[in-house]
């Protein structure tokens, strides 16, 4: 333990560090250990206070969308309703770790936790404030029972123009590192930018936030080639595009993988019809988890993938209308239809021999 603990502190370099209390899981089975792990993008989770420093005009009572606090309490008992029941089919007591974007301020997600839907899980919270225009920030929830943080930052995502050469900031990645049942854990969460402008006019935007996640995940790395990491969030891009498969390296196939490359087990599920959004009638699986070789090689022991998915039911779709058959979400333009989000939550199953 000692070995493995100095090689996570050399990674975090500055971080700062605190210990909690060993955890203890729950253990279906009788070989192994189950561990769950999901990400949620909320959809433009705000509160109804006007905060100077961002542009959240539009959600407020007297903003475009006449965002209130009935909404406000609706919109909150929607999202911790989705989130408790995430992994449930495995896991009894929910995902262990939850990467949630488009969140306004720490104060919503102290709202969230409290829900009677999750208060009893005690869901702890990593956030930061980001350099977004709009406030929204990435975040973490985790029950320290099963999840110790270690250490914890946000990493700024600078995108300089490549025709202009003016340097903006968007969504930072956050990353968190930490002992998952003991055992060393580094975790990013992302919102990488939007396709505002057509995919292929922004795509530098994206390619500039995976080379961030991949300049992380290389230096980690370097120091433990088994460490395991795992890089989550609503990448606005597919599976398939190049800033995932050509900046990331996050391949299709687990096997083989070489040194820096990255297993990207949403790639299948893509390609097999699956996805987190709909666009003009067609599906996109933004919303991704990806894994190191750490994770994937079972000689290097320890927590292992068993399988991801993505939260389909039928009550997160709307059921009539234009939009019949997409995610059921907060708002349809300006009019207010009490659903969940314009995204589906993924979750992913780690499994770990028990001793």
């Amino acid at each position: 333990m000692k070995k493995t603990t100095c090689v996570l502190l050399k990674a975090l370099l500055i971080f700062t560090f605190f210990c909690l209390p060993k955890p203890i899981f729950a253990q279906p089975g009788n070989e192994y250990k189950v561990a769950s792990i999901g990400f949620y993008n909320l959809e433009n989770l705000f509160d109804t206070i006007d905060s100077p420093t961002t542009n959240d005009v539009d959600f407020l009572p007297q903003g475009r969308l006449y965002w209130n606090t009935p909404k406000y309490v609706s919109k909150q008992a929607n999202m911790s309703k989705v989130i408790s029941q995430l992994a449930t089919e495995l896991s009894p007591d929910g995902v262990a770790l939850l990467g949630v974007a488009e969140i306004e301020c720490r104060k919503v997600l102290e709202d969230l936790v409290a829900q009677p839907d999750l208060k009893d899980r005690h869901y702890q919270i990593v956030h930061y404030d980001s350099p977004d225009e709009r406030g929204i920030d990435c975040g973490l929830l985790y029950q320290a029972k099963y999840f110790q943080v270690l250490g914890s930052r946000a990493v700024p995502v600078p995108l300089k123009d490549p025709r202009t050469g003016v340097v903006d900031f968007t969504r930072d990645i956050l990353y968190v590192a930490g002992l998952l049942d003991g055992e060393p854990l580094h975790v990013m969460v992302g919102h990488w930018p939007s396709r505002r402008g057509g995919e292929a006019g922004s795509g530098w935007m994206r390619a500039a936030a995976a080379g961030v996640c991949k300049y992380l995940s290389d230096s980690i790395q370097a120091i433990d080639p088994n460490a395991k990491i795992l890089i989550m969030g609503d990448l606005n891009d597919d599976p398939d595009n190049k800033s995932l498969t050509q900046v990331l390296k996050a391949r299709r196939m687990a096997d083989d993988l070489k040194p820096g490359e990255l297993y990207n087990p949403m790639y299948d599920l893509y390609k097999n019809g699956n996805g987190t959004l709909a666009y003009r009638d067609s599906w996109d699986l933004f919303d991704q988890m990806i894994v190191s070789k750490g994770l994937v090689n079972k000689t290097a022991g320890g927590w292992q993938l068993y399988n991801a998915h993505v939260f389909r039911q039928p009550w997160l779709l709307q059921t009539e209308g234009a939009f019949r058959g997409y995610p059921f979400r907060t708002y349809v333009g300006d009019i207010f239809i009490n659903g969940y989000s314009d995204h589906l939550p993924v979750y992913l199953f780690l499994l770990k021999k028990k001793s």
